[in-house]
């Protein structure tokens, strides 16, 4: 499957396409699930729009940079094989270890309760609808997905257009017919969480720029193509989320968006379009989340199946089995899916998405270290891209990342040491399992 869509995009993306990628593998749920929490964690309406501009400047710089590190090690797999061609093997494996055990089954766990909750408020359900909700969802799109990829990607085509189309008409209407205050408004919350709690809000909105390298091996001209993708893909839907939180501010007071939290999005649109122009708005974000967690299902298990193939998860003969008929990873898919109803049932979905981003930044910081380690041993060779702005845009990603992290780590120290615990779980099962490896190579020797 993988093989025949790289072949085909090789012959030639051209700036449009390569910035539809950017941008249609950014926007998914977090501008319509995020800007009640931004606002609750920075205090006011103010400091969240600068939450946002300060959490695009990061996206940027850091999709900048790791572009240069795809096109210097072109190997499918991402992050997991970028960390471990520089660091070494444990470094890799840790990666996907994270990836597999928090990263992944936590984004599915929080798409399928914001998924959940939309369903709930729309049809006018009690709060404990939402689990059942998004627990059909999960188990829907896994079985989907399991059936055939081609399945999952009509959804995902589907789903493309949901998402575009409530964010301009949120935006656009907001704030032409809007008359409300939008700076200084306080969020109506005593208790502030900070700066930092509200920009990694934010980051959950722009994940999803890490897929913007695995387009670098696809194009005639890279060197300009990607940055100029990235810089406008990421100029843009940073654009798009200031303008849908100054048009939800212009609609609704602060306090009233951060009371109603990820169904402000849907009361905004009721107030701008009326009972049946604002449910078809819920609808098509409703439409847009349901497509995200499609696409994520369909995408995540490729990390565990990766490693099962290397042996190096528990039960790797099974999770690399790939259904001969159907000729897809439903072992794969079923471990991500498993521990995501696990942690729907442990946490709420802004918990769950807020480990999800510290654990994968913690790793996004050595991806991004790691481009002045690669400069250093290949000094000289010649790139195909180089980060523009180098040094300054890999540090601006680097001291962002590490300010998100620590600062999360003081605001947050339970969920924090949970994610940190299981990654040094990784450690002993990285053992047990390269003994075990050593040990058959031998006896096969």
């Amino acid at each position: 499957m993988q093989h025949n869509s790289e072949s085909m995009l090789k012959k030639d993306i051209g700036t449009i396409v390569a910035m539809s990628i950017v941008i249609g593998s950014v926007i998914g749920s977090g501008i319509f699930m995020k800007p009640g929490k931004v606002i609750v964690a920075s205090g006011d309406s103010t400091m969240a729009l600068w939450a946002w501009v300060l959490g695009g400047i990061i996206t940027l710089a850091s999709g900048l940079t790791i572009v240069e590190l795809a096109t210097q090690i072109p190997k499918t797999g991402g992050l997991y094989v970028y960390l471990e061609e520089v660091y070494g093997k444990l470094w890799g494996y840790l990666c996907g270890w994270v990836q597999t055990l928090i990263y992944g089954p936590a984004i599915i766990a929080a798409l399928g309760l914001y998924f959940g909750s939309l369903v709930a408020h729309f049809f006018g359900w009690g709060p404990e609808a939402k689990m059942y909700v998004g627990l059909s969802a999960i188990i829907f799109l896994a079985i989907v997905n399991s059936i055939g990829t081609k399945y999952g990607g009509f959804v995902q085509t589907l789903a493309t257009a949901g998402k575009l189309i409530p964010i301009a008409l949120i935006a656009i209407f907001g704030i032409w017919q809007g008359d409300g205050q939008i700076l200084n408004m306080t969020s109506g919350v005593t208790e502030k969480t900070g700066m930092a709690a509200a920009i990694l809000a934010t980051l959950w909105a722009y994940d999803g720029w890490l897929l913007v390298g695995f387009v670098a091996g696809e194009m005639k001209n890279p060197a300009k193509i990607l940055p100029r993708a990235i810089i406008i893909g990421l100029s843009i839907v940073t654009v798009a989320y200031l303008s849908v939180n100054i048009a939800m501010m212009h609609v609704l007071p602060a306090a009233e968006i951060a009371r109603l939290g990820e169904n402000a999005a849907g009361t905004a649109a009721t107030i701008l379009f009326g009972g049946i122009g604002g449910k078809l708005i819920s609808i098509g974000i409703m439409v847009s989340i349901f497509g995200c967690l499609n696409g994520k299902i369909l995408t995540f298990p490729r990390v565990p199946l990766a490693m099962a193939e290397r042996g190096q998860l528990p039960f790797s003969r099974l999770l690399a089995q790939v259904q001969p008929k159907l000729g897809t990873p439903i072992f794969a898919t079923l471990s991500q899916v498993v521990i995501a109803v696990v942690m729907m049932f442990v946490a709420d979905s802004e918990r769950l998405s807020d480990i999800a981003i510290f654990a994968i930044y913690v790793f996004y910081i050595f991806a991004f270290v790691a481009v002045f380690l690669l400069r250093k041993k290949n000094s000289a060779a010649s790139r195909i891209y180089s980060v523009p702005g180098y040094p300054i845009i890999p540090l601006v990603a680097i001291v962002g990342s590490v300010f998100i992290i620590v600062s999360t780590i003081f605001d947050n120290p339970t969920d924090t040491l949970f994610a940190l615990l299981i990654t040094v779980i990784g450690l002993p099962v990285y053992w047990v399992l390269n003994r075990k490896t050593m040990a058959s190579a031998n006896q096969e020797g």
